[in-house]
């Protein structure tokens, strides 16, 4: 069990670590190196040998492994990005990366996202290395710089220049599964992911013939760009379910005591009530445009015009999707990938599936532990390049009435200090045994 030093030391970890500004604005905007050495000592602190490394200066990645008491069992690697997203320090009621701990609970940019799984990881092996304990197979633990753009400084490169210092890994946990989701009816569902949807970033170009702007223009890039964008934010993608999505559906509706029929899924969705906020987003590909950029003065139509769209596929999805997006955009719009990753499914009848679940239900008894499948993407997407399945799983209990999705990239991001000694204990007794 880990010791009160450990619980102690996940609070100050979190908040250090956010205190860190490493923010990710894209384009190489970033620097996580500070933070990479803040764990990198940490990681020194309990006896073990971290190794940094980076593909661009400042951009910083560490990792290091704990050996195992079973030298014929996979290793596991347990990963987490110490990169964040911007903040606007206006909109937030404290400083974004003051780290501040008021009155039970931690503040700042990376409190759920994920700063406070990096500190559970550090709090847990440290705490191993006081009191003599060894996991039973060799644990992988990897910081990683560049998860909030596009992974090349991050998971990428390690997983394309270093895949030496995976070896003998088969499954890896990331973000995000083990939290408490609150129904509303007094029910506490705790989803483990496994699986995560493709992600497919569209850059969507139209061309036409500039002219001045009184003049009629048939050619109009703009016009046809707007169209493309219209059509494509207002189509409807069809049902795709996979293994883990139908699973979720078939646990989720077996807690309400509902019947499960996948026949007439929107109708389900719609008697899982909250819950359905688990499933409802993945049980789709999906496409929403988010950028246009065309022009550079009113009266003056340009020759060219630009839209970026956020695209995410499930497993087995893509080719509907590119098909889907040829039909949209039409002969006049062209569509490339600005930035694509696979998506992932991992099997829920493992043995470290199974573990994950217990060490939840160890420490949250009153829970309901369910699989899902994740919207967006993480590093595991990288990493299963080297045959690593991944599963999401950083563990937090959370009061009721605090919203854990809504605060990834949210303003007042914060975490419960409470929900990190949750965290320090689960992942504890799962990582020992796993």
């Amino acid at each position: 069990m880990a010791d009160q030093r450990a619980l102690d030391e996940v609070v100050e970890f979190t908040s250090g670590l956010i205190r860190i500004d490493t923010a990710n604005r894209g384009g190489g905007d970033c620097r996580e190196r500070p933070a990479a050495e803040y764990a990198a000592e940490r990681l020194a602190g309990a006896g073990l040998e971290p190794t940094l490394l980076e593909r661009t200066k400042g951009r910083t990645n560490v990792v290091a492994r704990v050996e195992g008491t079973d030298p014929s069992a996979d290793a596991l690697l347990v990963h987490g990005h110490l990169d964040v997203v911007p903040a606007e320090a206006a909109d937030w009621s404290v400083h974004p990366f003051s780290g501040e701990v008021r009155d039970g609970v931690v503040w700042g940019r990376g409190a759920v996202d994920m700063k406070n799984m990096d500190a559970m990881i550090l709090a847990v092996v440290r705490s191993w290395a006081r009191e003599g304990v060894r996991p039973r197979r060799d644990l992988v633990i990897a910081f990683t710089a560049d998860e909030e753009a596009s992974a090349e400084d991050g998971s990428g490169f390690l997983a394309d220049r270093h895949p030496a210092l995976f070896e003998g890994c088969t499954e890896g946990i990331g973000e995000s599964g083990g939290f408490t989701f609150h129904d509303g009816a007094g029910r506490e569902i705790y989803p483990i992911a496994a699986g995560e949807r493709g992600t497919g970033w569209l850059k969507l170009t139209a061309r036409g013939r500039a002219g001045h702007g009184s003049k009629v223009n048939r050619d109009n890039a703009v016009t046809r760009l707007a169209a493309a964008v219209a059509r494509i934010g207002a189509h409807e993608w069809p049902l795709r379910l996979t293994p883990t999505v139908s699973a979720a559906l078939t646990e989720l509706a077996a807690l309400y005591g509902i019947d499960s029929d996948l026949s007439d899924v929107d109708r389900l969705l719609e008697k899982l009530g909250p819950a359905a906020r688990l499933v409802e987003a993945t049980v789709r590909n999906s496409a929403n445009p988010t950028m246009l950029d065309a022009g550079y003065k009113i009266n003056v139509i340009p020759g060219e015009a630009v839209a970026y769209v956020d695209g995410r596929c499930l497993p087995g999805g893509e080719q509907e999707f590119r098909d889907t997006l040829d039909l949209l955009t039409g002969p006049d719009v062209d569509w490339e990938f600005e930035h694509r990753e696979v998506a992932l499914q991992a099997p829920l009848d493992s043995p470290t599936y199974a573990r994950m679940r217990a060490a939840v239900a160890e420490f949250a008894p009153e829970g309901h532990v369910v699989p899902y499948c994740m919207s967006g993407g993480t590093d595991a997407k990288q990493f299963s390049r080297l045959g690593i399945t991944g599963y999401g799983f950083a563990p937090l209990k959370l009061p009721e009435g605090l919203d854990y999705q809504a605060l990834f990239h949210g303003v007042d991001e914060r975490v419960p200090v409470e929900a990190l000694h949750f965290g320090v204990r689960v992942l504890d007794r799962f990582l020992r045994d796993a």
